[in-house]
Protein backbone atom coordinates (compact mmCIF):
# COMPACT_ATOMS: atom_id res chain seq x y z
CA UNK A 1 0.00 0.00 0.00
CA UNK A 2 1.64 3.60 -0.92
CA UNK A 3 -0.04 6.65 0.94
CA UNK A 4 -0.02 10.19 -1.10
CA UNK A 5 -1.62 13.41 0.08
CA UNK A 6 -4.31 14.32 -2.73
CA UNK A 7 -3.64 18.21 -2.77
CA UNK A 8 0.17 16.82 -3.47
CA UNK A 9 1.40 19.06 -1.37
CA UNK A 10 1.34 22.51 -3.41
CA UNK A 11 -1.03 24.22 -2.31
CA UNK A 12 -1.00 27.34 -4.91
CA UNK A 13 -1.14 25.13 -7.87
CA UNK A 14 -4.64 22.95 -9.49
CA UNK A 15 -4.57 19.32 -10.03
CA UNK A 16 -7.24 17.64 -11.59
CA UNK A 17 -6.86 13.53 -10.28
CA UNK A 18 -9.20 11.40 -12.57
CA UNK A 19 -10.72 8.20 -12.11
CA UNK A 20 -10.82 8.13 -8.74
CA UNK A 21 -12.54 5.39 -6.15
CA UNK A 22 -13.86 7.54 -3.30
CA UNK A 23 -15.09 6.80 0.03
CA UNK A 24 -16.29 9.97 1.41
CA UNK A 25 -16.10 7.55 3.81
CA UNK A 26 -19.42 7.07 1.79
CA UNK A 27 -18.97 5.01 -1.29
CA UNK A 28 -18.95 7.26 -3.85
CA UNK A 29 -17.39 5.19 -6.50
CA UNK A 30 -15.91 6.68 -9.76
CA UNK A 31 -15.19 10.39 -9.38
CA UNK A 32 -12.79 13.25 -10.53
CA UNK A 33 -11.45 15.70 -8.56
CA UNK A 34 -9.85 19.30 -8.86
CA UNK A 35 -7.52 20.35 -6.00
CA UNK A 36 -6.16 23.95 -5.07
CA UNK A 37 -5.59 26.19 -2.53
CA UNK A 38 -5.63 23.72 0.03
CA UNK A 39 -8.79 22.67 -1.01
CA UNK A 40 -11.31 20.31 -2.73
CA UNK A 41 -12.56 23.02 -5.92
CA UNK A 42 -14.94 20.26 -6.90
CA UNK A 43 -15.94 16.48 -7.32
CA UNK A 44 -18.09 14.85 -10.21
CA UNK A 45 -18.26 12.30 -12.97
CA UNK A 46 -18.23 13.96 -16.26
CA UNK A 47 -14.62 14.82 -17.02
CA UNK A 48 -13.84 18.81 -16.90
CA UNK A 49 -11.73 20.29 -19.56
CA UNK A 50 -9.81 23.71 -19.12
CA UNK A 51 -7.86 26.24 -20.88
CA UNK A 52 -3.85 25.62 -20.86
CA UNK A 53 -3.46 28.71 -19.51
CA UNK A 54 -4.63 27.79 -16.01
CA UNK A 55 -1.91 25.59 -15.83
CA UNK A 56 -3.94 22.10 -14.31
CA UNK A 57 -1.82 19.64 -13.26
CA UNK A 58 -3.85 16.14 -14.47
CA UNK A 59 -2.82 13.15 -12.74
CA UNK A 60 -4.68 9.60 -13.81
CA UNK A 61 -5.43 7.58 -10.48
CA UNK A 62 -6.47 4.55 -12.65
CA UNK A 63 -9.28 3.61 -9.89
CA UNK A 64 -7.06 4.20 -7.01
CA UNK A 65 -9.11 4.50 -3.71
CA UNK A 66 -9.37 8.21 -2.25
CA UNK A 67 -9.82 8.36 1.05
CA UNK A 68 -10.52 11.25 4.15
CA UNK A 69 -7.23 12.01 5.97
CA UNK A 70 -7.39 10.07 9.20
CA UNK A 71 -7.76 12.07 12.31
CA UNK A 72 -6.07 11.08 15.58
CA UNK A 73 -7.36 12.30 18.44
CA UNK A 74 -4.88 10.88 20.94
CA UNK A 75 -1.03 12.27 20.22
CA UNK A 76 1.60 13.11 21.98
CA UNK A 77 2.74 15.51 19.67
CA UNK A 78 5.81 16.69 22.16
CA UNK A 79 6.50 13.19 23.56
CA UNK A 80 5.73 10.85 26.67
CA UNK A 81 6.80 8.49 28.68
CA UNK A 82 8.98 9.15 31.89
CA UNK A 83 7.51 6.72 34.04
CA UNK A 84 11.09 4.79 34.24
CA UNK A 85 13.00 8.19 34.83
CA UNK A 86 14.17 11.18 32.83
CA UNK A 87 16.32 8.50 30.15
CA UNK A 88 12.35 6.71 29.77
CA UNK A 89 11.06 9.90 28.04
CA UNK A 90 10.02 9.44 24.34
CA UNK A 91 11.24 11.85 21.50
CA UNK A 92 8.42 14.04 20.00
CA UNK A 93 7.22 11.98 16.59
CA UNK A 94 8.38 13.90 13.22
CA UNK A 95 5.74 14.74 11.07
CA UNK A 96 6.89 12.64 8.30
CA UNK A 97 5.44 9.82 10.36
CA UNK A 98 2.07 11.25 10.12
CA UNK A 99 1.90 11.79 6.55
CA UNK A 100 3.61 8.60 6.52
CA UNK A 101 0.63 6.77 8.03
CA UNK A 102 -2.20 8.56 6.38
CA UNK A 103 -2.69 10.89 9.15
CA UNK A 104 -3.58 14.62 8.16
CA UNK A 105 -4.85 15.72 11.70
CA UNK A 106 -3.92 14.78 14.97
CA UNK A 107 -4.40 15.99 18.30
CA UNK A 108 -1.82 16.80 21.03
CA UNK A 109 -2.24 15.58 24.56
CA UNK A 110 0.30 15.44 27.48
CA UNK A 111 0.28 12.23 29.78
CA UNK A 112 2.17 11.34 32.63
CA UNK A 113 4.56 14.01 32.48
CA UNK A 114 3.06 17.39 32.75
CA UNK A 115 5.96 18.79 34.69
CA UNK A 116 8.57 18.92 32.21
CA UNK A 117 6.36 19.17 29.68
CA UNK A 118 3.64 21.28 29.18
CA UNK A 119 0.85 23.01 27.91
CA UNK A 120 2.77 25.96 26.22
CA UNK A 121 5.20 23.24 24.42
CA UNK A 122 1.98 21.37 22.87
CA UNK A 123 0.32 24.91 21.70
CA UNK A 124 4.35 25.27 20.18
CA UNK A 125 4.37 21.47 18.89
CA UNK A 126 0.58 21.88 17.02
CA UNK A 127 2.03 25.63 15.55
CA UNK A 128 5.22 23.72 14.16
CA UNK A 129 3.27 20.52 12.78
CA UNK A 130 0.73 23.04 11.17
CA UNK A 131 3.80 24.87 9.41
CA UNK A 132 4.33 21.46 8.02
CA UNK A 133 1.37 20.62 6.64
CA UNK A 134 -0.26 18.96 9.55
CA UNK A 135 -3.51 19.89 10.59
CA UNK A 136 -2.81 19.59 14.29
CA UNK A 137 -4.73 20.82 17.73
CA UNK A 138 -4.48 19.87 21.42
CA UNK A 139 -5.90 19.72 24.90
CA UNK A 140 -4.85 21.80 28.17
CA UNK A 141 -3.89 19.91 30.87
CA UNK A 142 -2.53 16.74 31.66
CA UNK A 143 -3.16 13.75 33.83
CA UNK A 144 -2.87 15.59 36.99
CA UNK A 145 -4.81 18.56 39.23
CA UNK A 146 -4.49 21.21 39.43
CA UNK A 147 -4.09 21.24 35.51
CA UNK A 148 -1.00 22.37 33.51
CA UNK A 149 -2.94 25.57 31.99
CA UNK A 150 -1.21 28.41 29.30
CA UNK A 151 -3.27 31.07 31.15
CA UNK A 152 -4.16 30.26 34.23
CA UNK A 153 -7.82 28.38 33.76
CA UNK A 154 -9.10 25.65 31.40
CA UNK A 155 -11.84 28.27 30.00
CA UNK A 156 -8.75 30.81 29.44
CA UNK A 157 -7.17 28.31 27.08
CA UNK A 158 -9.95 27.15 25.07
CA UNK A 159 -11.19 31.03 24.45
CA UNK A 160 -8.13 32.74 23.53
CA UNK A 161 -5.59 30.10 22.67
CA UNK A 162 -6.46 29.05 19.06
CA UNK A 163 -5.39 25.20 19.00
CA UNK A 164 -6.58 24.68 22.26
CA UNK A 165 -9.96 22.55 21.94
CA UNK A 166 -10.68 20.73 25.30
CA UNK A 167 -8.79 19.34 27.88
CA UNK A 168 -6.75 16.18 28.71
CA UNK A 169 -5.64 13.60 28.80
CA UNK A 170 -7.28 13.63 32.83
CA UNK A 171 -6.39 10.49 34.30
CA UNK A 172 -8.85 8.23 36.36
CA UNK A 173 -8.78 4.84 38.01
CA UNK A 174 -4.64 5.15 37.95
CA UNK A 175 -2.11 4.97 40.32
CA UNK A 176 -0.90 8.07 38.37
CA UNK A 177 -3.31 9.98 38.98
CA UNK A 178 -4.31 12.68 41.39
CA UNK A 179 -7.33 10.41 42.17
CA UNK A 180 -10.09 13.58 41.17
CA UNK A 181 -12.93 13.66 43.65
CA UNK A 182 -16.95 14.14 41.75
CA UNK A 183 -16.80 17.70 42.27
CA UNK A 184 -13.45 18.76 40.98
CA UNK A 185 -14.16 16.21 38.01
CA UNK A 186 -17.25 18.16 37.37
CA UNK A 187 -15.98 22.02 37.62
CA UNK A 188 -13.41 20.71 34.95
CA UNK A 189 -16.05 19.02 32.60
CA UNK A 190 -18.29 22.66 33.40
CA UNK A 191 -15.53 25.09 32.13
CA UNK A 192 -14.72 22.87 29.45
CA UNK A 193 -18.07 22.70 28.32
CA UNK A 194 -18.79 26.14 28.77
CA UNK A 195 -15.24 27.16 26.78
CA UNK A 196 -16.70 25.14 23.80
CA UNK A 197 -20.32 27.31 23.78
CA UNK A 198 -17.85 30.37 23.39
CA UNK A 199 -16.01 29.32 20.89
CA UNK A 200 -17.65 26.76 18.59
CA UNK A 201 -14.56 24.20 19.92
CA UNK A 202 -14.99 21.15 20.85
CA UNK A 203 -15.08 21.42 24.77
CA UNK A 204 -14.72 17.70 25.67
CA UNK A 205 -12.64 16.70 28.92
CA UNK A 206 -10.82 13.64 27.23
CA UNK A 207 -10.54 11.51 30.01
CA UNK A 208 -7.49 8.39 30.34
CA UNK A 209 -8.74 5.69 32.31
CA UNK A 210 -6.36 3.03 34.03
CA UNK A 211 -6.58 -0.28 35.07
CA UNK A 212 -7.82 0.53 38.29
CA UNK A 213 -11.08 -1.42 39.34
CA UNK A 214 -13.32 1.82 39.46
CA UNK A 215 -13.35 1.84 35.97
CA UNK A 216 -15.57 4.47 34.61
CA UNK A 217 -17.72 4.75 38.04
CA UNK A 218 -16.87 8.50 38.50
CA UNK A 219 -17.94 9.24 34.84
CA UNK A 220 -21.32 7.79 35.48
CA UNK A 221 -22.26 9.24 38.52
CA UNK A 222 -21.29 12.61 36.94
CA UNK A 223 -23.29 12.39 34.30
CA UNK A 224 -25.99 11.38 36.73
CA UNK A 225 -25.59 14.18 38.92
CA UNK A 226 -24.98 17.20 36.76
CA UNK A 227 -26.63 18.87 33.66
CA UNK A 228 -23.40 18.47 31.66
CA UNK A 229 -23.87 16.95 28.21
CA UNK A 230 -22.75 13.52 28.03
CA UNK A 231 -20.38 14.32 25.11
CA UNK A 232 -18.20 16.25 27.43
CA UNK A 233 -16.79 13.41 28.76
CA UNK A 234 -14.95 11.47 26.30
CA UNK A 235 -13.37 8.28 27.96
CA UNK A 236 -9.91 6.99 25.72
CA UNK A 237 -8.32 3.30 26.58
CA UNK A 238 -11.59 2.15 26.83
CA UNK A 239 -10.33 -1.56 25.22
CA UNK A 240 -7.42 -2.16 28.29
CA UNK A 241 -9.35 -4.36 29.98
CA UNK A 242 -12.50 -6.59 28.40
CA UNK A 243 -14.40 -5.76 31.39
CA UNK A 244 -13.95 -1.98 31.09
CA UNK A 245 -14.70 -1.89 27.56
CA UNK A 246 -18.34 -3.45 28.74
CA UNK A 247 -18.75 -0.78 30.49
CA UNK A 248 -17.84 1.89 28.42
CA UNK A 249 -20.66 0.25 25.76
CA UNK A 250 -22.89 0.54 28.53
CA UNK A 251 -21.94 4.39 29.08
CA UNK A 252 -23.06 4.94 25.24
CA UNK A 253 -26.03 3.28 25.04
CA UNK A 254 -27.10 4.70 28.55
CA UNK A 255 -25.62 8.36 28.49
CA UNK A 256 -24.46 8.93 24.57
CA UNK A 257 -21.29 9.52 25.63
CA UNK A 258 -18.42 8.71 22.88
CA UNK A 259 -15.58 6.58 23.77
CA UNK A 260 -12.18 6.40 22.58
CA UNK A 261 -10.32 2.73 21.85
CA UNK A 262 -6.73 3.02 21.42
CA UNK A 263 -4.84 1.02 18.67
CA UNK A 264 -2.03 -0.26 21.24
CA UNK A 265 -0.45 -3.84 21.14
CA UNK A 266 -2.52 -6.75 22.63
CA UNK A 267 -0.77 -10.20 23.52
CA UNK A 268 -2.73 -13.39 22.66
CA UNK A 269 -4.39 -14.07 25.79
CA UNK A 270 -4.04 -10.81 27.71
CA UNK A 271 -7.29 -9.18 28.87
CA UNK A 272 -7.35 -6.47 26.81
CA UNK A 273 -8.79 -6.16 22.90
CA UNK A 274 -7.40 -5.40 20.05
CA UNK A 275 -8.62 -1.94 18.27
CA UNK A 276 -9.57 -4.09 15.02
CA UNK A 277 -11.47 -6.57 18.06
CA UNK A 278 -12.90 -3.97 20.26
CA UNK A 279 -14.36 -2.25 16.80
CA UNK A 280 -16.23 -5.44 15.84
CA UNK A 281 -17.58 -6.28 19.12
CA UNK A 282 -19.12 -2.82 19.83
CA UNK A 283 -20.59 -2.62 16.16
CA UNK A 284 -22.36 -5.95 17.29
CA UNK A 285 -23.23 -4.39 20.34
CA UNK A 286 -25.81 -2.06 18.66
CA UNK A 287 -24.50 0.90 20.51
CA UNK A 288 -24.44 4.50 18.18
CA UNK A 289 -21.87 3.26 15.62
CA UNK A 290 -21.15 7.31 15.41
CA UNK A 291 -19.96 7.33 19.18
CA UNK A 292 -17.39 5.03 19.13
CA UNK A 293 -13.56 6.85 17.71
CA UNK A 294 -10.02 5.39 17.56
CA UNK A 295 -6.81 6.98 18.51
CA UNK A 296 -3.03 5.59 18.36
CA UNK A 297 -1.44 7.08 21.38
CA UNK A 298 1.53 8.10 18.78
CA UNK A 299 4.66 9.37 20.66
CA UNK A 300 3.07 8.11 23.86
CA UNK A 301 4.89 5.32 26.38
CA UNK A 302 2.95 2.41 26.89
CA UNK A 303 4.36 0.44 30.18
CA UNK A 304 3.48 -2.00 32.11
CA UNK A 305 3.69 -1.73 35.60
CA UNK A 306 4.18 -4.29 38.65
CA UNK A 307 2.01 -4.46 42.01
CA UNK A 308 4.41 -1.89 43.57
CA UNK A 309 3.67 0.91 40.57
CA UNK A 310 7.25 0.55 39.16
CA UNK A 311 7.32 0.10 35.46
CA UNK A 312 8.96 -3.73 34.12
CA UNK A 313 8.41 -3.12 30.46
CA UNK A 314 6.63 -0.54 28.20
CA UNK A 315 6.58 -0.21 24.72
CA UNK A 316 5.80 3.51 22.66
CA UNK A 317 2.17 4.36 20.17
CA UNK A 318 2.56 4.55 16.56
CA UNK A 319 0.39 6.54 14.37
CA UNK A 320 0.70 3.96 11.68
CA UNK A 321 -1.20 1.48 13.92
CA UNK A 322 -4.17 3.28 12.90
CA UNK A 323 -4.23 2.51 8.88
CA UNK A 324 -2.91 -1.44 9.49
CA UNK A 325 -6.23 -1.71 11.31
CA UNK A 326 -8.22 -0.03 8.94
CA UNK A 327 -6.78 -2.58 6.83
CA UNK A 328 -7.12 -5.14 8.85
CA UNK A 329 -10.82 -4.71 9.23
CA UNK A 330 -11.03 -4.69 5.93
CA UNK A 331 -8.91 -7.76 5.08
CA UNK A 332 -11.84 -9.20 7.47
CA UNK A 333 -14.94 -8.38 5.48
CA UNK A 334 -15.95 -5.42 6.50
CA UNK A 335 -16.76 -2.62 4.61
CA UNK A 336 -14.25 0.07 3.84
CA UNK A 337 -17.41 2.98 4.51
CA UNK A 338 -18.43 1.16 7.75
CA UNK A 339 -14.63 0.93 8.99
CA UNK A 340 -13.93 4.84 8.33
CA UNK A 341 -16.14 6.75 10.17
CA UNK A 342 -14.03 5.47 13.67
CA UNK A 343 -11.33 7.10 12.11
CA UNK A 344 -12.91 10.01 10.53
CA UNK A 345 -16.20 11.35 10.48
CA UNK A 346 -17.06 10.47 14.20
CA UNK A 347 -13.46 12.15 15.45
CA UNK A 348 -14.17 15.21 13.44
CA UNK A 349 -18.19 15.49 14.97
CA UNK A 350 -16.72 14.71 18.51
CA UNK A 351 -13.75 17.55 17.95
CA UNK A 352 -16.33 20.04 15.98
CA UNK A 353 -13.69 20.14 13.24
CA UNK A 354 -15.68 21.36 10.16
CA UNK A 355 -13.97 20.25 7.42
CA UNK A 356 -11.67 17.57 7.97
CA UNK A 357 -12.39 13.70 8.05
CA UNK A 358 -14.46 13.89 5.05
CA UNK A 359 -13.85 13.76 0.75
CA UNK A 360 -15.92 16.76 -0.20
CA UNK A 361 -16.15 19.81 -2.30
CA UNK A 362 -15.06 22.61 0.07
CA UNK A 363 -13.10 20.59 2.16
CA UNK A 364 -9.42 20.55 2.91
CA UNK A 365 -7.45 18.51 0.13
CA UNK A 366 -6.09 16.30 3.17
CA UNK A 367 -7.82 13.27 1.87
CA UNK A 368 -5.50 10.34 1.47
CA UNK A 369 -4.09 8.36 -1.98
CA UNK A 370 -4.40 4.63 -1.39
CA UNK A 371 -3.06 1.98 -3.46
CA UNK A 372 -4.41 -1.54 -2.50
Amino acid sequence: MTIDLVGGGDAAGMRLLLNADVYAPAHLGHRHLLTGGGRILWMGTERPTFPAYLGVHEHDLQGQRVIPGLIDGHCHITGGGGEAGPASKVPAPLAESYRAAGVTTVVGVLGTDDMTRSTAGLVAGARALRAQGIDAWCHTGGYHLPLTTLTGSVRGDIVNIDCIIGVGEVAISDHRSSQPMLQELLRIASDAHVAGLMTGKAGILHLHVGDGPRGLALVREALTVSEIPARVFNPTHVNRRKGLFAEAIELVKQFGCYVDITDFPVAEGEDAWSAADALELYWESGADPARVTVSSDGGGCLPVFDAEGRVVSMDVGDCSALMRTVRELVRRGHRLERVLPAFTTNVAGLLRLADVGAVVEGGRSSGVIVSV
